[in-house]
């Protein structure tokens, strides 16, 4: 809106004021070069009063600056992504053009170098060319439109709500005597503790040029492209020309009709062009430097930051998690504003550690496999590598696009599958069998061996807890290789190699499921949305109401790939601060989450999951390898989890619908059947992690832990055949049932006898035949020491035959018996024969017998 011409009372009370403000300024500034001079007089003056408990200086507070977030790419740091609410990289002295220098002193304040602060004489004349309605004019020096700049932005790092925010604009910018005697109270201050060239590169540093564009190498990198150091004189004065009017000089609007590209930027241009003319009349160019410079068009180059993570592209979802780290932890602030602010305001460099490398091979892969819409159901997909021993989070990928935006639509999100839900992920997913780890190393820490056999019969199963007794009946179906059988006597080692699911509900009838729990959190698993994990019976294979994020998952098995140490994740390897000092990384500490030998044998045991059962469809076969897949039910969710000795990671392809879902083995995408994406995708990413970062064989397992166990076969005779072969398979043994009765005193339809017999001590899981009585079997006499003939007396009226054997036992008397086979008290059929051996004599026979009757 053009200025109205000022009245004459206008004028009058402006020259009054004026002259009250000549006369403070003069005062000011005897005050300060001789106070000793302004004491009579001062305490009147009321416009002296604006002084009281004003300090000498004004404190220079650090610059708000852009903070910048960094991924490597080999030995290289490429930029993610900047945050700021100004866009301003703050550089030193010999870091800025001389023409820049020489345009601001030229245009803003040509005797800078020659007063104290305050240019009394400039000042004067703004003040009156201001009041008789003529051209606006500043009056302020360098040093105080520094001044002005350092308060503004006291009050923008200081002041949180809008209201507040305007009063402290209008305090130190507005247009007030009181405001402009502070202002010119702190230049001369500030003069006293810096040194010239110090504030003229602050004042280049804050001063703002069109819209979050602040300092003279943002506005060098975004108007041109190029560097503060490495401008034009062209530049360097369309730069300076901005500084006049930001927000209507600025050049990157090219649509703008009354300054845009159409006509040449004309505003612009003049305000560059006076520029030039100044540095012309003050000798700071020459005349040819002057014809060329003002003759150049102004051609901007607009190169826009990449403000926020969106800008990240494929790499959103890993940037989007930094800001989460810094927002939710303290050493970046005591509050979740402060550690935005800090973010967006602290001028850090923060260096990650994203390997685009593998980042992008993951990237590429997943979005061919798995598209960011299907039809007929919400498909998500996630891919996440860490570094095993430190915690590094090398890749961080998803199917979707990264947006805030709602009215995206399908195939967008700001949700990150990946992680928890505190750091802006979502509230996880079932584990499905990838969890039978947790049980297995809970297995293993109890002292169980992987060799030991379990009753893996589909039957009930029966628990102990902290929450007290549980049942599972009828227990859970088989899965993997061992499809929907009723299971068996099977090691342990067999049912994680192929994922059968009644061998770990027996495993957990032998642990508390509350144990299994804790030691999943201390490996580095736990729930996605914050609540504590459950002990239901279905924890052992992954179908509990607990959901998991796909990184904690890898950094779970990253854990038993680093020997048992547990290093929480960690996205950001270094961070440098405005000043150039290091900032401590918040979050690198590591623990001894399982002994040693125990992670060993639990990774042993797990490479043949990957060479010999379910996930052998995933090995590259390019290095060693362990892992584990996993399927919830109705094939919602499908993962495949693996880790080398250098890099874990974890693949999760499923349904983000809750109900009404399609299950993943009946979906063709892309090509493939969905239940089968993992293992393509995990083939790729595991190859070029080998290719990367190599890897090197797993420890030996412990040998206490791998043993074959010795057990002792329970005595089961006269038992019934259904008890007995229940407390055999209890005891971990392989039960056969011969089909063919036997002789036995024992009730008809019992147990005889048992081969091995009861008490032997053989392998666990060894096989127990069963023989079953007839109940037509009779004790056979005792008959040693006997006369033969008296012998066969008695065993012929029991209904035995007798049988003299073929040789004589040496000693004894003559025709006596010297043993009995079968032995007294041992069981025979009606007519089955018993063989006597009779002792030779005193001279013996030299072993010849006097052959049957």
């Amino acid at each position: 809106m053009p200025e109205q011409k000022r009245t004459a009372r206008g004028v009058v009370g402006g020259l009054l004021g004026f002259i009250g403000l000549s006369a403070a300024a003069g005062v000011l500034v005897t005050a300060t070069v001789t106070p000793a001079l302004a004491v009579t007089g001062i305490t009147a003056n009321s416009a002296i009063g604006v002084f009281d408990d004003l300090p000498e200086y004004l404190e220079i507070t650090p610059l708000m600056e852009k903070s910048n977030i960094y991924a490597k790419d080999g030995d290289k740091n490429v930029l993610l992504a900047s945050f700021y609410e100004q866009n301003r990289v703050e550089v030193q002295w010999d870091e800025i053009s001389q023409y820049l220098k020489d345009a601001a002193v030229a245009t803003e304040d040509n005797r800078y170098y020659e007063h104290g602060g305050i240019d009394l004489t400039g000042t004067l004349r703004a003040v009156v060319s201001n009041q008789l309605g003529e051209d606006t004019q500043g009056g302020s020096s360098i040093t105080q439109q520094y001044v002005k700049n350092v308060r503004i932005q006291k009050c923008e790092s200081d002041t949180d709500n809008k209201e507040d925010l305007t009063k402290c604009y209008d305090e130190v910018a507005g247009v007030h005597y009181s405001r402009k005697l502070k202002e010119m109270r702190y230049a001369i201050g500030l003069e006293k503790e810096y040194s010239k060239d110090e504030i003229l590169r602050g004042y280049l540093n804050i001063s703002g040029f069109g819209g979050v564009i602040y300092g003279v190498e943002s506005a060098a990198n975004y108007y041109f492209g190029t560097s503060a150091k490495d401008v034009t004189l062209a530049q360097a004065a369309t730069i300076m020309g901005i500084v006049n009017n930001p927000n209507l000089l600025r050049i990157d609007h090219p649509d703008n009709e009354a300054n845009g590209e159409e006509n040449g930027y004309a505003l612009t241009k003049k305000r560059r062009d006076v520029v030039l003319v100044a540095m012309k009349h003050y000798g700071k160019i020459t005349d040819e430097q002057y014809e060329e410079a003002i003759n150049t068009e102004i051609t901007p180059n607009i190169t826009s930051p990449k403000g926020g993570c969106a800008n990240a592209g494929a790499n959103a979802y890993f940037c989007d998690y930094v800001t989460k780290v810094i927002a939710n932890n303290e050493a970046f602030g005591d509050t979740q504003a402060e550690r935005v602010s800090t973010l967006k305001r602290g001028g850090l460099d923060i260096y990650t550690s994203l390997d685009l490398r593998l980042q992008n091979t993951e990237g590429d892969a997943l979005h061919a496999a798995v598209p960011s819409t299907e039809e007929g159901m919400k498909l998500g997909g996630t891919a996440t590598s860490i570094e095993p021993g430190t915690g590094r989070i090398l890749a961080m990928v998803q199917n979707t696009a990264y947006s805030n935006s709602k009215d995206k639509g399908a195939g967008y999100t700001a949700v990150n599958y990946n992680t928890d839900k505190a750091y802006g992920g979502s509230s996880g997913f079932q584990p499905g069998s990838t969890w039978k780890t947790m049980v297995l190393v809970e297995w293993l820490l109890q002292g169980h061996s992987i060799n030991e056999i379990v009753n893996a019969t589909k039957r009930d199963f029966h628990y102990q807890t902290c929450e007290g007794p549980a049942n599972w009946a009828p227990g859970p179906k088989n899965s993997g290789d061992g499809g929907g059988s009723p299971g068996g006597m099977f090691s342990v080692q067999k049912g994680i190699t192929q994922s059968i699911n009644t061998v770990l509900a027996a495993m957990g009838e032998k642990l508390d499921l509350c144990d299994i729990a804790n030691t999943a959190e201390s490996l580095g698993a736990h729930s996605a949305n914050g609540a504590d994990l459950t002990h239901y019976p279905t924890t052992l294979i992954g179908t509990s109401e607990d959901t998991i994020a796909p990184l904690s998952m890898a950094n779970a098995y990253a854990t038993l790939a680093a020997g048992g140490m547990h290093c929480e994740p960690r996205a950001i390897d270094k961070i440098v601060k405005a000043d150039g000092s290091e900032m401590e990384v918040p979050g690198t500490s590591c623990d001894q989450a399982i002994p040693e030998n125990v992670a060993a044998t639990a990774v042993q045991a797990l490479t043949q999951v990957m060479t010999q059962g379910t996930g052998r469809g995933g090995n590259p076969y390019a290095g060693p390898i362990f892992g584990k897949t996993g399927t919830t039910d109705a094939y919602k969710d499908t993962w495949l989890v693996t880790s080398s000795t250098k890099v874990a990671n974890a693949v999760w392809v499923g349904n983000l619908n809750s109900s009404n879902f399609t299950p993943m083995n009946h979906k063709w995408i892309n090509g493939q059947l969905g239940s089968q994406i993992k293992f393509g995708l995990t083939q790729t990413i595991a190859s070029k992690t080998f290719e990367l970062y190599g890897g090197d064989p797993f420890p030996e397992a412990d040998k206490n832990l791998t043993r074959r166990i010795l057990k002792d076969v329970p005595d089961v005779v006269g038992q019934s055949v259904e008890d007995a072969t229940s407390s055999l398979k209890d005891a971990g043994f392989s039960v056969s049932v011969s089909e063919d009765q036997v002789d036995s005193t024992v009730e008809a339809g019992k147990v005889a006898s048992t081969d091995p017999a009861g008490g032997a001590r053989v392998n666990s899981g060894s096989t127990i035949t069963v023989y079953v009585s007839n109940g037509e079997g009779k004790e056979v006499p005792d008959v040693v020491g006997e006369k033969y003939n008296s012998a066969k007396k008695s065993l012929e009226g029991e209904g035995f035959k007798v049988k003299k054997a073929g040789s004589c036992e040496p000693g004894g008397d003559k025709n006596t018996v010297a043993s009995q086979d079968p032995g007294a008290g041992e069981t025979g059929g009606d007519g089955s024969t018993v063989t006597l051996t009779l002792y030779c004599g005193d001279k013996g026979d030299n072993g010849k017998g006097d052959g049957d009757d």
